[in-house]
């Protein structure tokens, strides 16, 4: 779990990096309706709660802290994997909100008329739906109970 949230967060920082660099002056067209177009987002992921950035860090931290004491109990295996990527990709836009001024964070993948994102916010997402199908198949969570 631990390695997997490092990974993401690393991968993450590489890719907004680069964006902010190389998507200042221009989006780029990928292909079909993918394309790369630098935006800061004061609000959480997918730009869903734009008001107040102070506001949106303090919550973010709490969910964060939330969510790592509970993958501390996690049994290894997809479980793991999913709070993998969810502490990553939270992590990942923490670091870069609480890194720039003002504290927003950069997104930079535009896919049609979807918000755009960037690779911790896609991370939080795959996260969510591997905790959600671990669930779903009757997989036990946690090391003791459910």
């Amino acid at each position: 779990m631990v390695a997997v949230a490092l990974v993401v967060t690393a991968l993450d920082a590489f890719t907004k990096a680069w964006a902010r660099h190389s998507l200042t002056d221009h989006p780029v067209q990928v292909v079909g309706s993918l394309r790369l177009s630098l935006h800061f987002n004061s609000g959480i992921s997918f730009s869903l709660g734009q008001t107040g950035s102070v506001l949106t860090t303090l919550l973010v931290v709490g969910v964060a802290l939330a969510v790592v004491v509970v993958s501390l109990l996690t049994r290894p295996g997809a479980a793991a994997w999913g709070f993998g990527l969810l502490i990553g990709g939270g992590l990942a836009n923490l670091i870069d909100r609480l890194a720039a001024t003002p504290h927003r964070v950069t997104d930079f993948v535009a896919v049609g008329s979807l918000p755009v994102f960037n690779l911790a916010d896609a991370s939080i997402s795959a996260g969510f739906v591997v905790l959600m199908v671990v669930a779903l198949r009757g997989d036990r969570l946690l090391r003791h109970g459910r």
